[in-house]
């Protein structure tokens, strides 16, 4: 089924996003890992782009088992160091095995890195242009409550995302945040700005103390003084940390369904006992 489907005939979606391995014996393992995440039920199941986006077979084998597990999988496809003809073999793979959503990232721009030539993308919505050529597929693309880190305001921001959603985005992805406000700003500006598909809200549970400054350096994300006290408090001890984040991420998610969020994406970094955790806390709020 199409994401856009799955959007539109659910009132409330909360979907989970996992990672392939590095390396091909690695992938049962990884398997039994998204097998486990689709007991609880996800509305879709996301699977980032290979191995540092260099092995794509690995993206399009545990899309197949999201599919095999009788969940809707959404492939992300970056195609920041991919050429027009590796983009066109990932596609027509994906378009063979049956995978109909896709996710158009440009990828962050590794330092010192030069496009060589016309062969390479970018910017996301060229790859979306290019997708759209190709076949029926779903397309998504990101966003940024916080504003993309090479942008320069907001309002750059949101046109830059505006032309996105004009080339052919039929949903968008937000990057993790921790304070809910900043997302609700951002959402209001989108809809002013007649950014009028569906927008998820992007939600990290934190379980440990360092994840959570490596996350904020790759998402360039404000966090509350509430959560640095958590941390501060817990960071030490992993259980309590886990149990922390997983009780803070509920509650994120519960504050913005209560807001009019109804459609939520967990970050769960391969880790079906938080993803669990939290559908658990969300149980009859979802179904009521």
């Amino acid at each position: 089924m199409k994401i856009s489907e799955i959007l539109q005939k659910s009132r409330v979606t909360v979907s989970f996003e996992v990672f392939p391995p590095k390396q091909w014996d690695k992938i049962e393992s990884t398997k039994t890992v998204v097998r486990e995440m689709c007991d609880a039920k996800p509305s879709f199941m996301s699977v980032t782009y290979g191995a540092a986006g260099t092995q794509s077979g690995f993206t399009t084998e545990i899309a197949n088992e999201i599919k095999n597990s009788g969940v809707a999988p959404l492939s992300h496809l970056t195609c920041l160091t991919s050429t027009r003809d590796k983009i066109h073999h990932v596609v027509n793979e994906l378009q063979e095995n049956g995978i109909e959503n896709i996710l158009a990232l440009r990828g962050d721009i590794p330092e010192g890195f030069v496009f060589p030539d016309k062969q390479y993308f970018e910017h996301a919505y060229q790859l979306i242009n290019e997708i759209k050529e190709m076949g029926d597929f779903c397309i998504g693309g990101a966003c940024y409550p916080e504003i993309h880190p090479e942008s320069r305001d907001r309002v750059e921001d949101i046109g830059y995302l505006k032309y996105k959603v004009d080339c052919g985005a039929q949903f968008l992805t937000s990057q993790m945040f921790f304070d809910n406000d900043k997302f609700l700003n951002f959402y209001e500006m989108c809809r002013i700005k007649g950014i009028n598909v569906p927008i998820i809200a992007g939600i990290m549970p934190i379980t440990n103390a360092k994840q959570i400054m490596r996350s904020i350096e790759l998402s360039n994300c404000s966090v509350p003084k509430k959560f640095y006290r958590i941390m501060e408090r817990f960071g030490d001890d992993p259980k309590s940390m886990k149990q922390a984040g997983i009780i803070y991420a509920t509650e994120q998610i519960i504050d913005l369904m209560a807001n009019g969020v109804n459609n939520i994406h967990i970050y769960t970094m391969n880790k079906p006992d938080v993803a669990a955790a939290i559908m658990n806390g969300l149980s009859d709020i979802i179904d009521g």
